[in-house]
């Protein structure tokens, strides 16, 4: 059993290793959502390390799927979860996994989620938290559907009806963390307030209400992906700072310690393969 970032299509896992993955045909029908089904054909079981990134992971479990989560709240069994860009230190387990997980931009998971993104801040929670029976009536109607294309055609079904009725982002924060994600957290927060015509004060309390995070935090959050993924990768800790706007290693190393909980070379340690 392998260690990989949430979610599973992180890791990369697929058919060589035992693990039955599935995406839809046409994508999905909203934009800045993805989805994939897998199933752990090889029982092999599942390993995740919950690491920040830039989305936030939906992951619901059918069948016979058992999850737990450990992290700083305890031991907690689960169906499906809920990862919100920033997590916290978590880590989720899981056999006989069959699932379809779902993964949200921003300015999707303002969309579908139901909730104000402060509230998912720095938790991994379930998803009948946020949905209630609705995603109780999901779980069963995605359990009695065989195919792994019909399945993912009814989660984006879900997802669709539930943007119709929602409110949408506003096109200024959209449009700021668009810039943030083009620029690779390489970004100075007074040309973000600038470039929307706002002050910094009103960006930053917008921003924060309708993201989740606040401008510079957000920043920090996609330089960290970045690095994550090169460092996970095998770059060097030093070449990682260059390339990712860092100043300094020790500017890596202060920002990989704030949000993942852990040194740079502790991550660029960690076994992310599948398998």
């Amino acid at each position: 059993m392998r260690t990989q970032q949430v979610g599973l299509t992180r890791g990369g896992r697929d058919g060589d290793n035992g693990w039955e993955v599935a995406h839809p045909l046409d994508g999905s029908s909203l934009e800045g959502v993805a989805m994939a089904g897998f199933r752990d054909g090889a029982a092999a079981g599942l390993d995740m390390r919950v690491l920040p990134q830039p989305a936030v992971i939906v992951v619901i479990g059918l069948g016979d799927t058992r999850l737990t989560v450990d992290g700083p709240g305890g031991h907690r069994p689960m169906t499906n979860l809920v990862a919100s860009m920033t997590p916290g230190p978590a880590r989720i387990r899981g056999e006989r996994v069959e699932c379809v997980e779902v993964r949200l931009s921003p300015r999707a998971a303002y969309t579908v989620l139901g909730v104000a993104p402060h509230e998912l801040h720095g938790s991994v929670k379930s998803l009948e938290d946020l949905w209630g029976p609705r995603a109780l009536r999901l779980v069963e109607r995605l359990s009695d559907t065989g195919g792994w294309t019909e399945r993912l055609a009814l989660t984006d079904a879900f997802l669709s009806e539930r943007a119709v009725v929602a409110p949408a982002m506003s096109p200024e924060v959209a449009g700021v963390w668009e810039t943030i994600v083009a620029r690779r957290g390489s970004v100075r927060i007074t040309d973000l307030a600038a470039s929307c015509g706002w002050s910094r004060k009103r960006l930053w309390s917008r921003f924060d209400a309708q993201i989740g995070l606040t401008p510079k935090r957000a920043a920090m959050l996609v330089r960290f992906d970045h690095a994550a993924r090169a460092l996970t990768s095998g770059g060097s800790i030093g070449d990682v700072a260059l390339a990712c706007g860092y100043a300094d290693q020790s500017h890596l190393h202060r920002d990989v310690l704030a949000l993942a909980g852990f040194t740079p070379g502790a991550l660029a340690a960690m076994d992310t393969s599948a398998g």
